[in-house]
């Protein structure tokens, strides 16, 4: 489930430390949660597709991991984000 390149650049300007920021954590962790939110729309029609679900999985743990990341070594951000995104705050 690819992003289209105008929602991609979008989600990247409204979470960007500076121009032309494309892999801060803030940035990685907004578009992972669009493509798990949109695997997520998959899965519930599709319940069957399990490839799908292993990746669903994978962008879950590589999400988590950066938000580990972030929460460590900036929580100011970190809060931010989860309340923007509206991400259960559990790590």
């Amino acid at each position: 489930m690819a992003l289209d390149t105008a929602n991609k650049t979008e989600i990247i300007k409204q979470y960007q430390r500076t121009e032309g920021d494309t892999g801060s954590s803030e940035v990685q962790i907004a578009l992972l949660s669009t493509r798990i939110a949109a695997l997520t729309e998959h899965l519930k029609v599709f319940k069957k597709d399990h490839s799908s679900r292993l990746g669903l999985l994978k962008l879950v743990g590589q999400r988590r991991r950066l938000m580990r990341y972030l929460k460590r070594t900036n929580r100011a951000v970190y809060n931010k984000l989860v309340t923007d995104l509206g991400i259960r705050d559990n790590i």
